[in-house]
C-alpha cells in the first residue's frame, strides 16, 4: 500500500470498526484513502489521501505524479483548442498544489487558487464557501482580473468530490459574474452518494452549461445512523481521557489505543494540555540551530496561484528548480537516509517541486506533506490514518485570528532532517518562537532547514516611504542627505571575502545579494587617513567647488542632487555644502542605489518623478574607474523610460574626479587620493554598500542597506566634510578661474581608462575587465572588500599610494610598478579565483 505509515494495515480500519462506517468503491480505493477522525462539529470522519501530500507523508513523485496524470486525462477530454483555452481553479487549502499539477498536466493552463489569506489592495473576483470545512470563506484574488472572465473551459480541482456543494456553489457564484459553456471537475476520489450523483447534471442543465467529471478513483463512504454524534463522543472521549498503553493493542481493539507523546509543549497525539500516550516515546534529540537556506527564488516569479501562476511563470519555475534544490542538496546533513520537505498550508506547490527535484538528485528518501488549519485527532495505531500530530501557533498572522495549526505523521517518524518551506508572510517571531513550528520539528529530528519563498504580491499603485534620514539612519544630518533606501540594518548579510569572492566568480552570487565583513581600520590606517585629509582637504574643496559650478551653469540653476550610494555620498553632500556658501542655495539631496549588472532602482526613480522634475535631477558619483557606472546608468534610464514611461532623467554623472575620461561634468581628471575612498561606512555615514535581493527587496521596495550603529566610535564622516568644507574660503577664485576654464574647454569624454584597462585585462590574461579595478579609489575597494591579486602602480607615484601601499602589506599583495600607465594605480581581483588558486607567477593564471 501507497500508505507510509500503514504498516502494511488500510489505515481506515480503526475508524471503520469503531464508527460502523463502510468504504466501497474501486479496488485502490484503500490505497489512496485512510480514516481519521475529525474535531470538527459538521463531520465526524475524514478522508485522508495517502497520495495528496497533505496529512500523510509521501513521495514527492507520486503526489505529483498523481495531479499531472490527472491533467493529461482532462487534456484528453477537453481536445487540443479546447485545452488551450483552459483556466485550471484549485480549491484552498488542501488542493492548491494539486491543482497545479493538474494545470502542469494540461500543459498551457494559467492556474488560480482560492485562498483564506486577505491581500491588501486586491480586490476580489469571487468568493464562495465550503460548508463542511473548519474554515468556510475562499477568495479568488487573481493579478489579472480577466483571469476568469474567458470562455473557455474551466477546470476546478478539489481532493475530494463528496456532495458537490463546494463545487456547485463556486460555479454558481462565477457563473453569474462570467458564464461559460464548460465546465471540468477534477478530483483524486469522487466519493458521492447515489442520492448526491445526480445533482451536478441537474445543475448543469439549469446553467445551460457542459460539466464533466475526471477522478481517479470512486466510492462511496456509508454512514449509519447517529455517526456524527458517535464521533463526536469518540473524539472527546479520547481528548479527555488521554492515551493508555498499547503497544500490545490489537487493531480493533476497544477502548482507548496508545497515542504518539512527545515531551514538549504543542507536540502531541490528541490528548490536551499534557495528557500523553507512553507507547512509543518521541526520538530525543537536542533543539539545533535551524539553519536558513537561501533559495534564490526568481525575482518577480509567484510562490504560488494565489494570484495566478502563468505558463511564463511556470517556465522560469522549471529554468530555476535545478539551482534552487542544488542549494537545498548542498545544506542536507552528510549521511542523511530520510529526509522530509514541508510545506506550509496554502503554500504547497513549490515544496512539491523542490521535493520532486531533490528527490532526484540525493540519494536519501525524500517524502513531502505539508502543515494544515484542519484539526483531526491523531491515534497512534496501524489502522488509522493520523498516527502522530504536532501542534503549533498559527505564524502568518491568519486574518480570523490566532489558533492552533498542525503537521501530522512528521512526529516519530525518523526524518534524518526535515525541510520546512514557508513564504515570507510566515517566517514572523511565532514561527521561531520557544512553542513554533520549528522548535516542535527539533524535537524529532537532529536537523531543521528552514527555506524560505517571498510572497508574492500583484502590482499595484506604490505607497513609496518618505527617505530614511539621521539620525535614524547614518550619522548625517538629516537635511545633508535622503536616503531612497530601506532599511535591513537587522538582517545578517555579511560573508568572510574569499567566500563572496569564489561565489561571485562562479556565477553562484551576484555581488549585491550580500556584505563585506566591515574593515575595521589598524591604529595605523586610521593616522594614515586623517595625514592624507589634511593634504588634500584643500585640493578636494577646490574640485568639488569646480564640479558644482558647471552643474548650475550647465545643467539647473536649483539642481536636485542624486548620489549614488554609497561612494558619491560625501560627494554630494559636498557639492550641496558648496552651492549653500557660495550660493546661498539649499538643494535637496539624495542617495539611491545602482548595482553593476542590475541597474538603477527604479522605485526610486519613480519617487524622484513623483517629487521633483526629472529634468532638475543631477547623479553624482565620487569618481570614474573605466565607465562601468556610465554605462550601465545610461542603459538603466533608457530601460525605465521604455518601462513607466517617464522621461526628463540625464544619466550624465557628475564626478569629483574623472580619471577613465568618462563624463562631461567633474571637478578634475587627475588620479588621486580622495581620502573617502580609503575606507567604508566609516566614512559614508555608517552606512552599508546596498543590497539586492529578491527575498529582501520585493517589487515595490527600494533596494536595501545597513546602518551599523555599532561602529559610531570610529565614525569619520563629518570629520571628512567639515575638514573639506574648512577650506571653501580659501579655494573660492581657485574654483572661479578653474570653472571658467572647463566651461570653455572640449570636456568629450575620450574614454582611454576603458582602453588601458582592456589592455592590461588581456596582458595579464585576466580576459575579464570587471576584475581590473583603475584608480586609487577603486583600487582601495579592492584591498577593503575583494581578493586582490596584485596592484599595479605607476612608477614614481607618491603619497597618494601609502595607503595602498599599507593595505597591500597588510593583505601580503604585491605592488608592481609599470610606466605608461594612465591611473595612478590599478587593482586587480585574484581571477577566476577559488581559495586554492594562486597567480603566483604574476600574469597566468593558475585554477
Amino acid at each position: 500500500m501507497i500508505n507510509a505509515v500503514n504498516d502494511g494495515v488500510w489505515s481506515g480500519t480503526w475508524v471503520a470498526q469503531r464508527l460502523g462506517l463502510e468504504l466501497m468503491g474501486d479496488d485502490e480505493l484503500t490505497d489512496l484513502l485512510g480514516l481519521a477522525l475529525r474535531r470538527n462539529p459538521k463531520r465526524a470522519h475524514l478522508l485522508v489521501s495517502n497520495v495528496l501530500g497533505k496529512h500523510v507523508p509521501q513521495s514527492p513523485s507520486v503526489v505529483y505524479g498523481y495531479g499531472f496524470a490527472l491533467g493529461r486525462r482532462v487534456r484528453e477530454l477537453l481536445g487540443t483548442e479546447e485545452a488551450g483555452e483552459a483556466v485550471v481553479l484549485g480549491y484552498a487549502e488542501t488542493a492548491t498544489g494539486l491543482g497545479h499539477s493538474v494545470a502542469d498536466g494540461i500543459g498551457s493552463a494559467p492556474y488560480l487558487h482560492s485562498t483564506r489569506r486577505p491581500v491588501a489592495g486586491v480586490t476580489a473576483a469571487g468568493g464562495f464557501e465550503e460548508s463542511h470545512s473548519h474554515a468556510t470563506s475562499h477568495l479568488l484574488l487573481p493579478e489579472n482580473p480577466t483571469l476568469l472572465a474567458g470562455d473557455g473551459p474551466l477546470v476546478l480541482v478539489d481532493d475530494e468530490f463528496s456532495t458537490g456543494n463546494t463545487v456547485l456553489n463556486t460555479v454558481r457564484d462565477l457563473h453569474a459574474r462570467y458564464p461559460r459553456r464548460r465546465y471540468v471537475v477534477v478530483a483524486l476520489v469522487d466519493m458521492r452518494s447515489a442520492a448526491d450523483a445526480g445533482r451536478l447534471e441537474e445543475f448543469a442543465r439549469e446553467i445551460g452549461a457542459r460539466v464533466d467529471l475526471v477522478a481517479a478513483a470512486s466510492g462511496t463512504v456509508r454512514l449509519p445512523e447517529g455517526v456524527l454524534e458517535k464521533g463526536r463522543e469518540l473524539v472527546a472521549r479520547y481528548e479527555a481521557e488521554g492515551a493508555a498503553p498499547g503497544g500490545s493493542s490489537a487493531a480493533g481493539a476497544s477502548g482507548p489505543v496508545a497515542q504518539f507523546p512527545a515531551p514538549l509543549h504543542g507536540v502531541h497525539g490528541s490528548a490536551p494540555q499534557g495528557a500523553r500516550g507512553t507507547a512509543r516515546p518521541a526520538p530525543s534529540h537536542p533543539h539545533p540551530a535551524v539553519r536558513r537556506v537561501d533559495l534564490i527564488w526568481p525575482r518577480d516569479l509567484p510562490d504560488g496561484g494565489r494570484h495566478g501562476f502563468t505558463p511564463a511563470h511556470r517556465t522560469r519555475l522549471e529554468a530555476a528548480l535545478p539551482a534552487m534544490v542544488a542549494r537545498l542538496a548542498d545544506a542536507l546533513p552528510e549521511g542523511a537516509r530520510r529526509v522530509h520537505v514541508l510545506g506550509f498550508e496554502e503554500l504547497m506547490y513549490a515544496p512539491l517541486r523542490l521535493a520532486r527535484e531533490l528527490e532526484q538528485v540525493v540519494e536519501a528518501e525524500v517524502r513531502y506533506s505539508t502543515t494544515t488549519r484542519s484539526p483531526v485527532l491523531a491515534v497512534d495505531d496501524p489502522g488509522y490514518a493520523i498516527r502522530s500530530r504536532i501542534t503549533f501557533p498559527a505564524h502568518d498572522d491568519p486574518a480570523d485570528g490566532p489558533g492552533e495549526r498542525y503537521a501530522y505523521n512528521v512526529a516519530g517518524a525518523g526524518f534524518d532532517a526535515v525541510v520546512a518551506v514557508v513564504d515570507s508572510a510566515a517566517d514572523t517571531p511565532e514561527l521561531h518562537a520557544p512553542d513554533g513550528l520549528l522548535a516542535q520539528l527539533a524535537v524529532h529530528t537532529p536537523h531543521v532547514l528552514l527555506a524560505v519563498v517571498p510572497s508574492y504580491v500583484p502590482e499595484r499603485p506604490s505607497m513609496l516611504p518618505e527617505p530614511l534620514r539621521g539620525p535614524a539612519f547614518s550619522s548625517y544630518a538629516p537635511e545633508e542627505v535622503g536616503w531612497l533606501l530601506q532599511d535591513l540594518s537587522d538582517v545578517t548579510l555579511e560573508a568572510p571575502t574569499e567566500e563572496r569572492e569564489e561565489a561571485i566568480q562562479s556565477g553562484g552570487a551576484h555581488y549585491a545579494e550580500s556584505l563585506p565583513v566591515e574593515y575595521q581600520p589598524s591604529e595605523q590606517y586610521q593616522e594614515l587617513f586623517h595625514a592624507a585629509l589634511g593634504t588634500t582637504a584643500t585640493r578636494i574643496a577646490q574640485a568639488v567647488g569646480a564640479v558644482t559650478e558647471l552643474v548650475l551653469a550647465e545643467r539647473s540653476p536649483r539642481p536636485v542632487l542624486v548620489s549614488l550610494a554609497r561612494a558619491g555620498t560625501p560627494v554630494g553632500v559636498l557639492m550641496r555644502r558648496w552651492a549653500q556658501f557660495r550660493h546661498g542655495l539649499d538643494l535637496p539631496h539624495y542617495a539611491v542605489s545602482i548595482v553593476r549588472g542590475r541597474g538603477i532602482d527604479a522605485n526610486a526613480l519613480r519617487w524622484l518623478a513623483a517629487h521633483h522634475d526629472p529634468a532638475d535631477v543631477v547623479f553624482v558619483d565620487g569618481w570614474t574607474g573605466k565607465g562601468a557606472i556610465t554605462r550601465e546608468l545610461a542603459d538603466a534610464i533608457e530601460e525605465f523610460e521604455a518601462s513607466d514611461g517617464i522621461t526628463g532623467f540625464d544619466p550624465e554623472i557628475a564626478v569629483l574626479a574623472d580619471p577613465g575620461s568618462c563624463v562631461r561634468t567633474y571637478g578634475t581628471r587627475e588620479d588621486f587620493l580622495i581620502p573617502s575612498a580609503c575606507l567604508n561606512s566609516t566614512v559614508s555615514g555608517l552606512i552599508s554598500r546596498t543590497v539586492l535581493r529578491a527575498d529582501l527587496v520585493g517589487p515595490h521596495d527600494f533596494h536595501g542597506a545597513k546602518f551599523y550603529r555599532e561602529l559610531a566610535g570610529a565614525d569619520v564622516s563629518v570629520d571628512f566634510l567639515d575638514a573639506v568644507a574648512a577650506c571653501f574660503p580659501e579655494v573660492t577664485e581657485a574654483v572661479d578661474a578653474q570653472a571658467k576654464e572647463l566651461l570653455s574647454a572640449d570636456r568629450a569624454p575620450t574614454w582611454e581608462g576603458w582602453a588601458a584597462v582592456e589592455r592590461i585585462s588581456e596582458e595579464y590574461g585576466i580576459h575579464d575587465v570587471n576584475l581590473v579595478k583603475p584608480g586609487v579609489g577603486e583600487t582601495t575597494r579592492v584591498l577593503l572588500r575583494r581578493v586582490p591579486w596584485k596592484i599595479l602602480a605607476r612608477a614614481g607615484a607618491g603619497a597618494d599610494l601609502d595607503h595602498v601601499r599599507l593595505l597591500a602589506e597588510q593583505r601580503g599583495v604585491p605592488v608592481e610598478e609599470v610606466g605608461e600607465l594612465p591611473y595612478t594605480c590599478v587593482g586587480l581581483i585574484h581571477p577566476r579565483y577559488t581559495r586554492g588558486a594562486t597567480g603566483a607567477d604574476g600574469k597566468a593564471v593558475n585554477v
